[in-house]
C-alpha cells in the first residue's frame, strides 16, 4: 500500500518543482524588476563563493609567503652588516679586509619558544648538519634575540635575551659609554643598561648599539631606546630601555657565528 502512494508523491513533487521552474523562468524573461533582481542575487552568490574561495587560498598560501619574505630579509640584513663594515673601515688606515668576513650568517626558524619564566629558551629548525654551531649569536633586523648554547643534527637549543643570565655589551650612541645590557624580568621590549659610569652623560631617546667587544656579536646591530635612569650604589647609572625586538612575534632568525672565536678565546686563557 506504501509502495502504491510513494509513486503519485514523487510524481506530484516533479510536477510542483518543474512549475516553479517554469514560473521563475517566465518572471525572469517578462518582469524585468524580477529579473535584475534575479541577477543581483546570482551576483551576490558568486561573490560570496569567490570569496570564500579566494579566502581559503590566501590562507594556505601565508606560510609560504613568510618564509620567502624571510629569505629577503636575512639577504638584506646580510647586505647591511657588510655596507655598515665597510663604511667603518673607510676610517681605518691600512684596513684592506671587510672584518665581517670573520662571520658567518645562516637563516634559520623558531620553531619552540618560552617567554613566560625567568630563563627563557627557544629553539631552531637548523642544526650542525646546517652549519649552526654553540656560542653563535642569534639576531634579527629588530636586534639580538638570543644565544645558541646546544646544537643537534638538526636542532639547536638556545638562551632567550629573555633570560636573567643572558648579558650583552653595548654601547650607548655612537660614540657614548659601553657597558651591559640585560632584560628587565618583566616586559617583553624592556631591558636595563648598566654599567655606565656617572660622568658619562647621555640623553634620552639615544640608541643602542652593540659594542663589538663580545665575540658573539659584530658592533653597531640598533637594539633599543635609552629612556630613565637612576643612580646606582652612588657611581654608576642603570638606564631603562625599550627594546626593538618583539619577542611575542619572533619566527624567523639569522644565526651568525664568530669564526675566529676559537683563535681570540686561546689568548684569554
Amino acid at each position: 500500500m506504501k509502495r502504491q502512494l510513494l509513486f503519485p508523491r514523487l510524481l506530484l513533487l516533479a510536477v510542483f518543482l518543474l512549475l516553479e521552474a517554469a514560473s521563475l523562468y517566465l518572471v525572469s524573461r517578462n518582469a524585468e524588476l524580477q529579473r535584475t533582481w534575479m541577477a543581483q542575487g546570482g551576483h551576490w552568490f558568486m561573490d560570496k563563493v569567490w570569496g570564500a574561495t579566494q579566502s581559503v587560498r590566501n590562507y594556505y598560501s601565508l606560510a609560504e609567503t613568510n618564509r620567502q619574505l624571510a629569505l629577503e630579509n636575512f639577504t638584506l640584513q646580510e647586505q647591511l652588516l657588510h655596507c655598515q663594515e665597510q663604511l667603518r673601515s673607510q676610517y681605518a688606515e691600512d684596513q684592506k679586509v671587510d672584518s665581517l668576513a670573520g662571520y658567518g650568517m645562516i637563516p634559520a626558524e623558531v620553531i619552540k619558544i618560552s617567554r613566560n619564566k625567568q630563563h627563557n629558551y627557544l629553539i631552531l629548525n637548523r642544526g650542525y648538519q646546517d652549519g649552526i654551531q654553540e656560542k653563535s649569536g642569534i639576531i634579527t633586523h629588530n636586534g639580538v634575540v638570543g644565544i645558541v648554547d646546544a646544537v643537534s643534527e638538526h636542532r639547536a637549543f638556545a638562551f632567550s635575551f629573555q633570560n636573567s643570565d643572558i648579558s650583552i655589551s653595548v654601547r650607548l650612541g655612537k660614540e657614548g659609554s659601553n657597558g651591559l645590557l640585560v632584560w628587565d624580568g618583566i616586559h617583553d621590549n624592556g631591558a636595563i643598561l648598566k654599567e655606565i659610569p656617572l660622568q658619562n652623560h647621555y640623553q634620552a631617546g639615544d640608541t643602542v648599539f652593540t659594542s663589538g667587544h663580545s665575540l658573539m656579536f659584530p658592533p653597531d646591530i640598533p637594539l633599543g631606546v635609552a629612556g630613565k635612569a637612576k643612580v646606582v650604589n652612588g657611581a654608576t647609572h642603570e638606564i631603562e630601555v625599550t627594546l626593538f625586538q618583539d619577542f611575542s612575534s619572533v619566527r624567523f632568525v639569522t644565526v651568525i657565528h664568530n669564526r675566529d672565536m676559537e683563535e681570540i678565546e686561546g689568548f684569554e686563557l
